[in-house]
């Protein structure tokens, strides 16, 4: 049962990061649909809405930051990445 648990856990942390990714990048979209659509409409004064683009621009950095930042440690740890990537060793002092 304890298995399952933490596997459990261990998905809803890598979920969580990628909803918040999709949160984001939906009011980065809504942002820039509104404000192109407004030009439609001769009513209002297109104006773009930059505080929801920025925060929604933060949300998806931090979302896919973290899911990046867990798959390239992951495999750095399984030795899939190229050698640059690789920890560096000490050298033995002779």
């Amino acid at each position: 049962m304890k298995v399952i648990f933490s596997r459990f856990v261990a998905i809803l942390i890598l979920v969580i990061p990628g909803l918040i990714a999709c949160y984001g990048f939906i009011q980065m979209k809504t942002a820039t649909f509104d404000y192109f659509a407004a030009f439609g409409n001769d009513a209002v004064i297109p104006k773009f809405s930059w505080l929801t683009f920025i925060v929604g621009f933060i949300l998806f950095a931090v979302g896919i930051g973290f899911i990046g930042g867990w798959i390239f440690f992951r495999d750095r740890k399984h030795n899939y990445v190229a050698p640059r990537f690789k920890k560096k060793r000490p050298r033995p002092n002779v």
